[in-house]
């Protein structure tokens, strides 16, 4: 059985899937005031987090960064799946990014040094929408490709039995 992913995709999954996992993994035993920092900062730009009690809104964040991280970097997990994750995950850091005030210089959007921790995350987004693209445009549906699989073994017995009867 073949796996649902290409050798052009083991990198872009395993660099993103290894940063995010990591990030994960570190904040699962943050501390009070972290959990604080955290929250204070996801409320600015998504005020709905405001009634999330800091120490779960860090511990869903934290198993969410796990799993997303983990699905990029299980090759069993296909890529439209987990490129479709990976972009949503981005997507809120950006949001952050693009919403809180004192990220980016006035009338640009480039990064205050503030800013730039949270700006380089758009190589996230990149990586994760090249995975969805790849994983759902540029890829032949499976039936395709069992189809074109089974008509080729069909053409070589076809061809077998010529050879044999000429």
């Amino acid at each position: 059985m073949a796996l649902p992913i290409t050798l052009s995709e083991i990198a872009p999954r395993i660099s993103a899937g290894a940063f995010i996992l990591n990030s994960g993994l570190g904040k699962r035993g943050a501390d009070e005031g972290t959990a604080a920092g955290l929250h204070g900062f996801a409320t600015g730009t998504y005020p709905f987090l405001k009634s999330v009690d800091p120490a779960t809104f860090v511990k869903v964040l934290a198993y969410s960064e796990i799993a997303v991280g983990t699905a990029l970097l299980t090759p069993f997990v296909p890529t439209a799946v987990a490129g479709a994750a990976l972009t949503a995950f981005s997507g809120g850091l950006l949001g952050l990014y693009l919403n809180t005030p004192g990220m980016r210089k006035p009338g640009s959007l480039a990064p205050t040094q503030e800013g730039l921790t949270v700006a380089k995350d758009v190589w996230l987004l990149g990586i994760g929408i090249g995975l969805l693209t790849r994983g759902t445009i540029d890829r032949e549906p499976r039936r395709v490709r069992k189809a074109a699989k089974t008509l080729a073994k069909a053409n070589k017995k076809v061809a077998r039995a010529a050879e044999r009867a000429a």
